[in-house]
C-alpha cells in the first residue's frame, strides 16, 4: 500500500485483498470481502484512503448513531454505503465500521459493458458515507440475495459467462439502490423537511446579508457545503421531493427575490441583478423570462 501525501492508494483489487490477508481473487477485477475475517488491525485508525475501484458496502444489521446531514440518528435496519474511484475517505475508528459485506469491482470489469457508459448515472457514488442507504427488511432479504448470488458466481469456476453474470448482478443492485433511495428520501420526511427548512433559510440569509454583492449567486458547493451534504445526495433529494436539482432550486428563489425587489422597489432592473449577484443584467433578464415567460420590467408593470 503506497503512501502519497498521506494517502493509502490501493491500486489493484488483488492489491487490496493481499493486504487483507485474503489469496488471490479468482478475478483480477472484482472481489467480495466477509469482513467478519478480517482483522482490524490491518487498517490504521482514522487514516485516509483511497481505491481506484468501485465498493459496495453492505451490513446486515446495524447499531449506533449515523451522522445524517447536521445531526445524527439511531439506525436498527441494515445499510448500503457507496464508495466511487480515487474518492478519499478515512478508515473508520469503530469496529462496528469493518462488520458486514464489501464488493468490489474496478471500472475495467464494466468498461465494455452498456453499464460501464451509464455507471455514472448513479448519483449515491458521489454521496458521503455518512448518506448511506438504510434498508427494511424486506429491502435488506433483496440485497442479501443480490450479494449472495454474487458470491455463489464467485465461488465456481471462472468461465466466459461469468463476467456477463456478474455484471448484470451489479447492475441490478444499483437499481434496486435507486428504487431504495427513493422510498428513503420519501419516507425519512422529518429529516428531509429540516434540510430544506435550513436551505431555505440559508438563502434568505443570502439576500438579507447581501452576500451576493461580494461573492456573486449561491453556487451548489457553497450551500451543500454549509448544510454538510454532498452535493449530488442534496440534489438527488431536493429532485426526488421536489421536482427541481439544487441549482434550479436555487435559481427559483433568486426569481422570488427578483419579484420581491421589482414590486416593492424602484431599483432598476440592472440594480436588482447587480443586487443578487448577477454580473450582466442581461443574464439576470433572461433567466428570469424563462423562468416566469415575461421580462423584469413586464413583471413590474403588472403591479402598477
Amino acid at each position: 500500500m503506497q503512501q502519497q501525501s498521506n494517502i493509502n492508494h490501493i491500486k489493484s483489487i488483488s492489491q487490496l485483498v493481499r493486504i487483507l490477508g485474503f489469496p488471490a481473487p479468482l478475478h483480477p477485477l472484482i472481489a467480495l470481502v466477509d469482513y467478519n475475517n478480517v482483522s482490524i488491525e490491518m487498517f490504521p485508525k482514522g487514516q485516509k484512503v483511497s481505491l481506484d475501484f468501485y465498493k459496495i458496502s453492505f451490513k446486515p444489521t446495524f447499531t449506533g448513531q449515523i451522522k445524517y446531514g447536521q445531526g445524527y440518528y439511531d439506525f436498527e435496519e441494515g445499510g448500503l454505503a457507496f464508495l466511487k474511484p480515487k474518492q478519499i475517505v478515512f478508515s473508520p475508528e469503530d469496529t462496528e465500521s469493518y462488520q458486514g459485506i464489501a464488493l468490489y469491482f474496478h471500472p475495467d470489469f464494466t468498461r465494455n459493458y452498456p453499464l460501464g457508459s451509464i455507471i455514472n448515472h448513479y448519483g449515491f457514488f458521489s454521496y458521503y458515507v455518512s448518506e448511506a442507504l438504510f434498508l427494511s427488511a424486506k429491502e435488506k432479504e433483496i440485497i442479501a440475495n443480490l450479494f449472495a448470488t454474487i458470491a455463489d458466481e464467485l465461488d465456481n469456476n471462472i468461465d466466459h459467462f461469468s463476467q456477463d453474470v456478474l455484471v448484470s448482478q451489479i447492475e441490478l443492485l444499483l437499481n434496486y439502490s435507486n428504487r431504495f433511495y427513493n422510498r428513503q428520501f420519501i419516507t425519512r420526511k422529518a429529516i428531509n423537511h429540516d434540510i430544506i427548512t435550513s436551505l431555505d433559510k440559508l438563502l434568505d440569509n443570502y439576500f438579507e446579508e447581501e452576500s451576493s454583492l461580494k461573492n456573486g449567486l449561491p453556487s451548489v458547493k457553497y450551500i451543500s457545503t454549509e448544510l454538510k451534504l454532498s452535493q449530488r445526495y442534496l440534489s438527488d433529494m431536493l429532485s426526488s421531493l421536489t421536482g427541481l436539482n439544487t441549482q434550479q432550486y436555487i435559481q427559483n428563489a433568486v426569481i422570488e427575490k427578483a419579484k420581491e425587489k421589482l414590486s416593492t422597489t424602484n431599483l432598476s432592473v440592472s440594480e436588482i441583478a447587480y443586487e443578487l449577484g448577477f454580473e450582466h443584467s442581461q443574464s439576470f433578464s433572461k433567466l428570469f423570462k424563462t423562468k416566469t415567460n415575461v421580462s423584469p420590467l413586464e413583471f413590474r408593470h403588472s403591479f402598477n
